[in-house]
């Protein structure tokens, strides 16, 4: 896609760890367009506007906060053409709800990553309407610099896919803390534990994607009978409780992401 260009209306946390991430595997600054009224500067060779200019682009992502999707749609008349794709990463906002306002795009398409877009390590739940085969590869070359993207054949389930991949690296961030803060607790350093802690789960993680097997499996492969690792497993196995945490911290999550497409559809 040597010429495609991209429009980003809002360069935010993770619109611009998107861009990052397509800057960073090569592609040409010149294709991208950023119109974002707070944002500083753009990357170098990265067109930064305040305002949105006339297109149509052959790609626009939607980095804005939901609830100024009304107040941004007018300004997308000009930029977006029946042969545009529009990429939305709003979290909780329904595709019905987007082409309401923006009933003039091509293909609409949800896009949920994470900020490991910005290295290249985002996993990315995808579901949309209008897109022909063309355009679907088109997406999928466009988002691979990014991660790894998963198609949904239903949309209801983009709430559980931004529970688990978009929200779910604040839920890992908050375990690690846990791990430093317990390693401390032990007498370590209090950064030396968190460096052993951001390491390990870095290794583990790394570990998990590039093997076949499955966790259960690396968990028992560490695991020595009556060993060390086996008395700590036995405190987060007891109960279920880990795996009953973990699903009702996923579960809250999911269950906020359709109260924002309950709203949003009342709003169009």
């Amino acid at each position: 896609m040597p010429n495609f260009t991209i429009l980003i209306l809002g360069c935010g946390n993770m619109g611009g760890a998107m861009l990052a991430g397509w800057l960073a595997a090569g592609l040409d600054p010149a294709r991208f367009t950023v119109v974002d009224p707070y944002l500083a500067e753009a990357p170098a060779g990265v067109q930064l506007l305040r305002a949105v200019p006339p297109g149509p682009f052959d790609a626009v992502l939607l980095g804005i906060k939901p609830q100024t999707l009304d107040e941004a749609a007018p300004m997308l008349a000009e930029a977006v053409g029946p042969d545009t794709v529009l990429l939305s990463i709003l979290a909780g906002t329904e595709v019905a709800s987007i082409r309401a306002r923006v009933p003039h795009a091509g293909a609409v398409v949800r896009v949920m990553p994470n900020l490991a877009a910005a290295i290249g390590r985002s996993p990315m739940g995808l579901f949309g309407t209008g897109c022909n085969a063309a355009q679907r590869e088109q997406i999928d070359v466009l988002l691979a610099p990014l991660g790894t993207a998963e198609w949904l054949a239903d949309e209801a389930l983009m709430d559980a896919v931004t529970a688990l991949a978009g929200s779910g690296p604040a839920f890992v961030y908050r375990i690690i803390d846990a791990l430093a803060a317990g390693g401390a607790g032990l007498g370590l350093d209090p950064d030396q534990a968190r460096r052993l802690a951001v390491t390990m789960v870095d290794g583990a993680g790394r570990l998990a994607a590039t093997t076949d097997l499955a966790p259960a499996e690396l968990a028992r492969r560490v695991t020595s009978p009556g060993g060390t690792t086996a008395a700590g497993l036995a405190v987060l196995d007891a109960d279920s409780a880990l795996f009953r945490l973990v699903e009702a911290t996923l579960k809250a999550a999911r269950d906020r992401g359709a109260e924002l497409a309950a709203a949003a559809r009342e709003q169009s």
